[in-house]
């Protein structure tokens, strides 16, 4: 248990034993990797480009292998972005996650009325499998299916009640992750969701839903190799749930699966204008989140959803513009500087846990 780090304390000693390791050194050292989301403008920063050379092991595009932009006219594909991120990836020794190819979101214009129309499989199963084999070698784990699951839909099973799904029936998903496995017989393949975190009624109707989603796709013989656990969490409003969360992963991990956080971050709005204040509720949020998912064997990969608040945009409204807020989620500051989520994480990769 990290009780320190569960407190959000890091005494200078503790400090100083930390800081002179990045993140993905820190991992790795703990059998582990660490990594985060980039876009491909980001390495055009010349600041940040070898700062994220530094603390990440592992990529991930944040959008540029989103349908929406890979395919953004039937038939016509755009790899361009992806590219860049890979070629950068394979310069630093880096890992490469993809995300995503079957979403309900985040897809162009066109998609949705092609698929109810289609005669067939193939809009879906052709784009799996021509994705997972132009990266065959190059990505070594996707994102088959992401946010498949909404209870709150009212189906019986609790699956999201998508277009994906009004065509094809629940069978889309099973179809996605054989046609992965076709392409890519050593690709890690995921199912990523998020909503499993929280203490709220509709956090455990995700997580019942979550696993009895993976228990029948397991026993249909599905190929998912693990469940990615997006991790976005609220330092001011919501909390994470540390005994239901704990009970839910060691579930996860007696089916046989890997576990990843694929996209953390803490949100901080809501909280006081104290900066200071604001960065240690998300240490501590994020503190007691890998406080339970690390103790558990079976995970493994550990990223966030970007790695510094540089490029991230206040929402919108009047009480962000009036009150000058602007987010401060991620382990490193809109300067690059380590913030206490960053010494948090660090800790918690730090700890004695074991993979299975």
């Amino acid at each position: 248990m990290l009780s320190g780090a569960a407190a959000g304390v890091l005494t200078p000693k503790t400090k100083a034993a930390v800081e002179d390791l990045p993140l993905r050194q820190r991992a790795a050292k703990s059998g582990r990797s660490y990594g985060c989301a980039a876009g491909s403008y980001q390495l055009r920063d010349a600041d940040f480009a070898p700062v994220l050379a530094r603390e990440a092991g592992v990529l991930v595009p944040e959008y540029e292998l989103k349908r929406l932009i890979v395919e953004p006219t039937p038939g016509h594909f755009d790899f361009s972005g992806a590219d860049v991120l890979i070629a950068f990836a394979a310069a630093h020794g880096m890992t490469m996650r993809g995300h995503t190819l079957v979403w309900y979101a985040a897809n162009p214009d066109w998609l949705e009325a092609a698929v109810l129309a289609a005669p067939d499989e193939d809009i879906l199963t052709g784009y799996v499998t021509g994705m997972v084999q132009r990266y065959r070698g190059r990505i070594q784990s996707w994102d088959i299916v992401n946010e498949a699951i909404q209870p709150d839909d009212g189906r019986p099973d609790g699956l999201r009640d998508c277009f994906w799904l009004k065509r094809y029936g629940p069978s889309y998903i099973d179809h996605a992750y054989f046609a992965a496995r076709q392409a890519d017989l050593t690709a890690q393949l995921v199912y990523n969701d998020w909503g499993c975190e929280g203490g709220e009624a509709w956090n455990d109707r995700f997580r019942a839903t979550t696993l009895k989603f993976l228990e029948g796709a397991l026993a249909r013989k599905v190929p998912i190799d693990a469940l990615g656990l997006q991790g976005h969490l609220a330092a001011f409003h919501g909390s994470v749930n540390q005994r239901k969360l704990r009970a839910f992963l060691d579930e996860v991990r007696a089916m046989g699966l890997k576990i990843l956080v694929t996209e953390h971050d803490v949100d901080d709005s809501g909280g006081p204008s104290d900066i200071a204040v604001r960065d240690r509720a998300v240490a501590d949020a994020s503190a007691r989140f890998f406080d339970v998912v690390l103790d558990n064997t079976a995970a493994t990969d550990v990223l966030t959803w970007g790695l510094t608040d540089r490029y991230l945009k206040a929402p919108g409204g009047l009480r962000s513009m009036l009150s000058g807020y602007t987010p401060r989620k991620l382990p490193l500051d809109a300067n690059l500087k380590r913030k206490p989520m960053w010494y948090a994480m660090s800790q918690a990769l730090a700890a004695e846990h074991g993979i299975r």
